[in-house]
């Protein structure tokens, strides 16, 4: 919450947290002024509909402070908090442990976990912005063939490799 700026009708405008609320808080240093409130929108480049809106706003927040910018509080939250604070522990245990062959998270399979687990859908960047505020990045998998044979492979580099070289 901000803390409370001295109502005197010169300090409003020019505490404002940005430029939509500097011009609200100008039209009411305008009106305590003695100012209409057609000279007030014709001043600010608004219409007289927006002058009284804002003023509405004054008497029901019983003050000036109807004039600040009130934050987005956006949608309220699928998982609740608890289940939230599950997620890391249900994925630490891998995706293999929930019938996938690799070892690899995506967002598409968390929204599978999400939906089995706690009975939430979600979309996939949805989900992405979950693992993001629980601190976990994107990882990009390992692409190798599970039949691969790093010995073999290696061995082969060392033996046979040079023999095929083009000798300069």
């Amino acid at each position: 919450m901000k803390e409370p700026i001295p109502t005197t009708p010169q300090n409003l405008s020019k505490e404002a947290t940005d430029w939509l609320e500097g011009r609200r808080l100008r039209a009411w240093e305008l009106l305590q002024q003695g100012w209409s409130q057609r000279r007030i929108a014709e001043a600010l480049g608004v219409t007289q509909g927006a002058i009284s809106q804002w003023l509405k706003r004054v008497r029901d927040a019983g003050g000036v402070e109807g004039l600040y910018r009130r934050p987005n509080k956006g949608a309220e939250p699928k998982l609740s908090a608890e289940q939230l604070g599950q997620l890391p522990l249900l994925l630490e245990q891998g995706p293999q442990s929930f019938g996938w062959w690799d070892d690899v998270w995506t967002r598409d399979r968390v929204c599978i976990v999400i939906e089995n687990r706690f009975g939430v859908r979600y979309h996939p960047t949805q989900v992405g912005h979950i693992l993001r505020k629980l601190g976990w990045t994107p990882q990009k998998p390992v692409r190798k063939a599970a039949e691969r044979d790093e010995t073999a492979i290696e061995r082969w580099k060392k033996e046979e490799w040079p023999s095929l070289k083009k000798s300069g």
